[in-house]
């Protein structure tokens, strides 16, 4: 069998994920994460667009030439509960790529959220929903349906390569995404961060000038 050459390919999608994993997730803040990865690693110059809701999923992902949403058609087809649609078109503005009629038929087959790097229009539909929707921007000008594309292979979003099967993490904060087998370590880490914060929070409501957390800052760098 030939294997597709890249530029139309259209690959199989990734599985959903660990359930478990998808729990753990959900609970925990984007910042905590991204502090756990460096705090370079990420997916940055995107807006959410819908009212409100935590953004957990795996990464079926989409990359179109900027303005053209046939692709993502394809890569609807594939979609799972609990894939989360990423779009790579090219951070490009002059045409939306997804709209109403897309997140309603994505909804409808369990998808967990979208992530655009493009635009979007409809706005007003993603603002009265729960229906996690990030994006790089918005137009009233509609998509062309020619191609070419590709789906379910590496794409870029917000300066972050994003791998089918990822997976892909956001709140009020932003997005952040991550290989499967690093979530376990990633979670445990995340989750000692929180507790951390929460050890800080309790040191502030006792009203001392002096902080441990802020000596510990200042020790670091001979400040202390």
């Amino acid at each position: 069998m030939n294997t597709p050459l890249p530029g139309t390919r259209i690959l199989p999608a990734a599985g959903a994920g660990d359930a478990s994993v998808r729990e753990a997730l959900s609970g925990i803040a984007t910042a905590h994460l991204s502090d756990n990865l460096g705090r370079q690693v990420g997916i940055v110059g995107l807006q959410p667009y819908h009212r409100t809701g935590k953004l957990v999923g795996t990464a079926l992902t989409v990359r179109t030439r900027p303005g053209d949403n046939l692709f993502i058609y394809q890569a609807m087809m594939q979609v799972q509960p609990g894939h989360v649609l990423v779009i790579d078109a090219g951070g490009a503005l002059n045409n939306a790529v997804l709209g109403e009629i897309m997140k309603r038929y994505l909804q409808r087959h369990g998808c967990a959220g979208v992530v655009v790097d493009g635009a979007i229009r409809d706005v007003g539909a993603f603002a009265q929903d729960d229906f996690p929707c990030y994006a790089r921007g918005v137009t009233h000008r509609g998509p062309f349906k020619d191609g070419p594309g590709e789906v379910n292979v590496p794409v870029t979003i917000g300066g972050q390569v994003i791998e089918p099967g990822d997976w892909v993490v956001g709140d009020e904060d932003g997005l952040v995404s991550f290989a499967p087998g690093h979530a376990r370590a990633l979670i445990e880490a995340a989750r000692a961060h929180a507790a951390k914060e929460v050890r800080i929070m309790a040191e502030i409501a006792t009203g001392q000038r002096t902080q441990s957390w802020m000596q510990a800052a200042f020790a670091a760098k001979g400040m202390a």
